[in-house]
């Protein structure tokens, strides 16, 4: 799918400098207790599902939408995990972003996990003790979705 197209006409304005985004992360866990992921064609990393909320989308329906546009499984959210700001993201082409992330615990409804797009190189189900590399935040995001707790998670930085 690549860059949404009003990302492409910000992106023409303010070149490559910082933009702050609103993006979403799917934590899929199926009846196996497997957690679905996608290592990215970007950077070749294993990473959770996860995209960019498009102007006026509500969160969750992001969520099932990059779910389904990018791994060809629809999901169906059940609860916010964690409200967290990634670090400063550049991209290949020289883009820096820093996302204000909603991640999102997902059960799958349908459909089988290929590659649907041209953002991921593999997409796979994987046992929470055989995970594949993955960043730190990533993991802690994946071990509070299958904690069972309601409430999400978020920082408090100040006193």
């Amino acid at each position: 799918m690549g860059i949404p197209a009003f990302l492409a006409d910000l992106r023409a304005v303010v070149g490559h400098r910082p933009l702050w985004l609103s993006g979403v992360s799917a934590v899929v866990v199926d009846e196996d207790g497997r957690v679905l992921l996608g290592r990215r064609a970007d950077n070749g990393r294993w990473a959770l599902i996860s995209g960019i909320i498009d102007p006026g989308e509500q969160p969750a329906d992001a969520v099932v939408r990059e779910c389904l546009e990018e791994t060809g499984v629809e999901v169906r959210p059940e609860r916010l995990v964690a409200v967290a700001v990634s670090p400063m993201i550049e991209y290949p082409n020289g883009d820096r972003t820093q996302y204000l992330d909603l991640v999102f615990r997902c059960r799958p409804l349908s459909g089988e996990a290929r590659v649907n797009d041209d953002e991921s190189l593999e997409v796979g189900w994987f046992h929470p003790d055989a995970l594949p590399e993955l960043e730190d935040r990533l993991l802690d995001h994946i071990a509070r979705a299958l904690a069972g707790k309601d409430e999400a998670h978020f920082e408090l930085t100040a006193p």
